[in-house]
């Protein structure tokens, strides 16, 4: 068993000094919090204060960690201690611990209950939310300059633009999506159909079934299933892709050989996704309408000639137009997120789950909001 990890504290006219002796690692970071709490004065730690560490048998980053979180809780600014009486590599470990202070304090909520040491306060860890809220936004923010200026530059030199990437990719994120699309859409306009049709029914009025299937697919379910269906199919494809790619040291290679990342791997993809979606939101909302056709025809008795007739007077070209101009929004934002969350892994595997995972999550969060903005936007320009 390793030995207790202790302080004392001594306060003299010309400052103070902490004491460290025994152990203070990972497995004795329980018995370390509790003898820093009882050391530390209550009452201030006098100025200037001296860490000597003569006694001290061996220190790891996380006794460092709870030696200086609570002497900067205690009223210390760690930048303020002096270090005397420290081994070469102890000494290493606690400056560069020191100089990563502020960047680690605001996720220590998760580990301090992983390695025993009491919870924080709540509102420390609505902080550190909302801190690594304001960055992930930041963060997507410049990601987007980036990605405009790419796509600026691509258009000024198409040249430079990979167009056996943008095939490729036009490939995956499109024509192999038409099945799931179809498939999701039919029995969308299905279910919508069969519940508007128990309603009107009872009041005479079946035949505004297609007027409310029409309307709603075409400006809303439509380019919302759509954009779902393609933030966690090729969203995360991007994220997974990208992140191998990272690992690999592709990315790498890629700079080395001078060539600019934005222009071989992001531009084909966020293209090619911007391209794909307004083609299958269309399909979505042919393969809808017939799915509502087909439950119409059974169980309203409603045939597809009547159901064409009347769509023809319920469906305005506008809905449709509205519907397919938010489509590359939405594919922008969902490649945005994508392709980001892949060029931000981190060199080990865990990093490219979390980031996939944290794509889907971002993409249909993100596209919600906007297809609530545009509602918004819509309703005040009177469409």
């Amino acid at each position: 068993m390793p030995s207790r990890g202790t302080c004392r504290y001594e306060s003299t006219e010309a400052g103070s000094r902490l004491r460290l002796s025994g152990v203070w690692r990972l497995a004795t970071l329980g018995e370390i919090h509790d003898a820093l709490c009882n050391c530390l004065p209550r009452d201030g730690i006098g100025r200037p204060l001296v860490v000597e560490g003569s006694a001290l048998e061996a220190i790891d980053t996380s006794g460092a960690l709870a030696l200086w979180e609570r002497l900067k809780s205690a009223g210390a600014e760690p930048v303020e201690v002096e270090l005397a009486g420290f081994g070469q590599a102890q000494r290493a470990t606690l400056d560069l611990v020191r100089s990563r202070l502020d960047e680690v304090i605001g996720s220590r909520a998760a580990g301090d209950l992983a390695l025993g040491v009491p919870p924080l306060a709540p509102l420390r860890g609505v902080g550190a939310s909302a801190v690594s809220f304001w960055r992930l936004v930041l963060g997507n923010v410049e990601w987007l300059g980036r990605v405009v200026v790419a796509l600026a530059q691509a258009a000024l030199q198409p040249r430079r633009l990979r167009t056996r990437e943008l095939f490729a990719q036009l490939a995956q994120v499109c024509v192999d999506a038409i099945p799931v699309v179809a498939l999701v859409t039919f029995l969308i306009g299905l279910v919508i159909a069969y519940l508007l049709g128990l309603q009107a029914t009872q009041y005479g009025a079946a035949i505004f079934v297609v007027d409310g299937v029409a309307l709603g697919l075409a400006r809303e379910f439509s380019p919302l299933i759509v954009a779902v269906i393609l933030a966690g199919r090729s969203g995360s494809a991007f994220a997974a892709q990208l992140g191998t790619m990272a690992i690999t040291e592709e990315i790498d290679a890629i700079r080395t050989l001078g060539l600019s990342v934005e222009q071989v791997l992001i531009v084909p993809r966020v293209l090619a996704l911007v391209v794909a979606m307004p083609l299958l939101v269309f399909v979505g909302d042919v393969v809808g309408l017939l799915g509502a056709m087909t439950i119409a025809d059974h169980m309203l008795g409603i045939g597809p000639e009547q159901f064409l007739e009347r769509l023809r007077y319920a469906l305005a070209p506008r809905h449709l137009v509205i519907g397919l101009a938010k489509a590359p929004v939405f594919a922008f934002a969902v490649a945005l997120i994508g392709c980001r969350m892949g060029m931000t892994v981190s060199r080990d595997a865990r990093s490219i789950g979390r980031n996939t995972t944290s794509t889907v999550v971002q993409a249909i969060v993100l596209v919600i909001v906007l297809d609530a903005l545009f509602a918004v936007l819509l309703q005040a320009i009177g469409l």
